[in-house]
């Protein structure tokens, strides 16, 4: 199978008849990393929703396709099932459905033969994956995020993410509220499936989950736009700098108006 690609051109989204996303371009393919940072209300986490098949987000120019095919004509489970994968921000709660069972009808959801995949191989690979990210094996027999703690629902989006081994994985700040070594284990865990068979798009406001997820290309979002892209060391720089030195910048090249 051919490396996937993701290919987002000129996309424009709106919320309510406000808009939110103001021609967005943007590949992602497999082997590489992305992050994209950016203030808050720039549109990163509603990039991630509409990819996804957000009702909310309206898509109202441009066009998006996974591996050639047309992204926006899919529902959001058959994009899914095309191999596209989103680490929420905040991760529902889902009672009275086990994690175990939860990732088991996903996993069965998406087998292209149809069939189920056997118990016990099932469980020998939760295990496996579950002692990867440090998670105690108790949380497979509890309800969906329910009363876990922010760092064990962003955990448990990775293991989640590493049990159905997306093409496509968009990681929605899934570093915010974490500690270093709750990082450290997401980062593994996203480190572990680098290869050309999987892409990684990270949103985050931080520079700090770069250093154990190193990006292949930076993007900074603002109004609604990639406005500026670079390798590494431009997370750095923004780091030091902070969003504002990005927008003077910005103004001072006439890419945007002065607000």
């Amino acid at each position: 199978m051919a490396a996937p690609v993701l290919e987002i051109a000129d996309l424009h989204i709106q919320i309510d008849d406000k808009p939110i996303l103001d021609g967005l371009t943007l590949t992602v393919r497999g082997g590489e990393v992305h992050a994209i940072m950016g203030p808050n209300g720039t549109g990163k986490t509603s990039l991630a929703q509409t990819l996804m098949g957000h009702p909310r987000y309206a898509v109202t120019g441009g066009a998006v396709r996974l591996d050639g095919q047309d992204l926006l004509a899919m529902k959001p489970d058959q994009r899914a099932r095309q191999g596209l994968f989103l680490a929420m921000q905040y991760p529902s709660e889902i009672s009275g459905v086990t994690t175990a069972n939860f990732l088991r009808a996903a996993l069965n959801a998406c087998r292209a033969d149809g069939s189920n995949i056997p118990l016990k191989e099932f469980r020998d690979e939760l295990d496996r994956v579950m002692q990867f990210l440090e998670m105690d094996p108790k949380f497979a027999n509890r309800y969906l995020n329910e009363g876990f703690s922010g760092g064990e629902k962003k955990r448990n989006e990775i293991l989640q993410m590493l049990m159905l081994k997306p093409r496509i994985a968009i990681l929605d700040e899934i570093d915010s509220g974490l500690d270093i070594d709750a990082i450290k284990v997401v980062a593994k865990g996203v480190n572990s499936l680098k290869g050309p068979d999987f892409g990684a798009l990270v949103i985050t406001h931080y520079q700090r989950i770069l250093d154990y997820v190193e990006p292949d290309f930076v993007h900074i979002m603002v109004d609604g736009r990639i406005v500026k892209s670079g390798r590494a060391d431009l997370a750095e720089e923004l780091d030091k700098k902070g969003y504002e030195w990005v927008r003077s910048e910005l103004v001072r090249t006439g890419t945007v108006e002065e607000s």
